[in-house]
C-alpha cells in the first residue's frame, strides 16, 4: 500500500546502520507481549496526541499487545525525539512524529538525533491541510490576487499572522513568500488562537493554519479561505482551490503525522508494525474519528516514508536557511 504524498506513490529503501544494541534485541521485541510506548513530544489533546491514542487503541487490537501513548513534552518535541533515539531497538518504544520534526532538524542550533542517524521510518499515519485565510477587508479572492496585491506594494506590508518562529504556519508563510516571489511580513503570536483573534479582528491580513482551527471562523463569514496549502483539494473544503492550482506549481504544505523507531531496529519488527497501522487506518471508525479532528488517514510502507521523510527535510532546510531563521 502506497503513501499519498501529494497522492503518489514513493519508493525508495532505508538503511538500517546499527547504532549501539544487538539485534539479539528482537528477542524481547514487539511480539513478546510486552506493551508498546508511543512517545508523544507535545501535550494531550493536540493533533499529533489525538492521533496518536487513536490509533494506538487499533494497534494494541491487532498486535495483540497494549500500545499505550506517553507524552513527553518540552523543546518543541525534541525531548521526545531524543528519548526515542536512544531507546532499545526492539520496536516496543516508537516515536509518533509530527511533520514539525523534519524542520526542527535544521531549525534548532543544537539539534543532535537527526532522522538520518538516529531513526528508521515505520509508517505515516496522517496528514491534514492548511488553509490560507484573509480578512475580508484586504479585498482579496484568490492566490493570485494576494500575489498581485503583495507585488503592487512595498514588500513586507502585508502581515501573515503565524504561532511563533518555526512553527508550521510561520514555515509556510516563509515558502509561500520564497515561491510565489513576494514578501509578506510574518508576525509571531503565542499560538494559534492568538492568531485568529487578530486576523478575525483585521490586525492582520493573511493566516495559515490548519482547516480545524479556521472552520468556525470561515462558517461565520469572519475570514475568507483562498486556498489550501496541499497539492489536492482537502475533502473538507472542496471547494477551496489549492495553491498549487492557483499560480504556485508544486506548492504542498501539510501537516502530517508518522511513526519512527530507533535506527537499528530490525527490518521485520518495522515491517510487523507497519502492517498493523496500514490495517488500522482502513477501519471505519478510526477514520470517522480523524474526519472529526480534520484527519485523512495517510497509509504506506516504511520505505514510502522513508523518502516522504527525507523529501521534508530537505525542503525545509531550503526555507529555514534562506530566511536565517534558528532556535536554541
Amino acid at each position: 500500500m502506497a503513501i499519498r504524498i501529494g497522492r503518489r506513490a514513493l519508493i525508495t529503501g532505508v538503511g538500517g546502520t546499527a547504532l549501539r544494541w544487538p539485534l539479539g534485541a528482537h528477542a524481547q521485541s514487539a511480539g513478546s507481549g510486552k506493551p508498546i510506548r508511543m512517545v508523544v513530544g507535545f501535550g494531550a489533546a493536540g493533533t499529533t496526541d489525538i492521533a496518536a491514542r487513536v490509533l494506538s487503541g487499533k494497534l494494541g487490537k491487532i498486535l495483540g499487545q497494549q500500545v499505550f501513548v506517553d507524552n513527553r513534552t518540552g523543546a518543541g518535541g525534541t525531548i521526545a525525539t531524543e528519548q526515542v533515539a536512544l531507546s532499545a531497538p526492539d520496536g516496543l518504544t516508537l516515536l509518533a512524529t509530527p511533520s514539525a520534526n523534519a524542520a526542527n532538524e535544521t531549525l534548532f542550533k543544537n539539534f543532535r538525533y537527526t532522522y538520518e542517524q538516529y531513526f528508521a521510518s515505520v509508517a505515516p499515519v496522517a496528514d491534514t491541510n492548511n488553509v490560507v485565510a484573509v480578512h475580508p477587508s484586504l479585498h482579496v479572492k484568490t492566490i493570485g490576487d494576494l500575489i498581485a496585491l503583495a507585488k503592487s506594494q512595498p514588500p513586507g506590508a502585508i502581515l501573515a499572522g503565524s504561532p511563533g518562529v518555526g512553527t508550521a504556519s510561520h514555515l509556510a508563510n516563509e515558502l509561500f513568500n520564497q515561491m510565489a516571489g513576494i514578501k509578506m511580513t510574518s508576525v509571531q503570536y503565542r499560538g494559534g488562537g492568538d492568531v485568529m483573534k487578530d486576523l478575525v479582528s483585521g490586525q492582520i491580513k493573511v493566516g495559515i493554519a490548519p482547516i480545524p482551527t479556521v472552520q468556525p471562523f470561515l462558517q461565520n463569514g469572519s475570514v475568507l479561505a483562498i486556498a489550501t496549502t496541499g497539492l489536492k483539494r482537502d475533502p473538507m473544503l472542496p471547494d477551496v482551490p489549492t495553491v498549487a492550482e492557483s499560480g504556485v506549481p508544486g506548492f504542498d504544505v501539510r501537516l502530517w503525522i508518522g511513526i519512527l523507531a530507533p535506527k537499528a531496529t530490525p527490518r521485520p519488527i518495522v515491517e510487523r508494525i507497519a502492517t498493523a497501522t496500514a490495517q488500522a487506518l482502513t477501519t471505519p471508525d478510526l477514520k470517522a474519528a480523524f474526519a472529526a479532528q480534520g484527519l485523512n488517514p495517510l497509509p504506506g510502507g516504511p520505505d514510502d516514508f522513508a523518502a516522504f521523510y527525507r523529501s521534508e527535510v530537505v525542503k525545509w532546510r531550503k526555507v529555514i536557511v534562506a530566511t536565517g531563521m534558528s532556535l536554541d
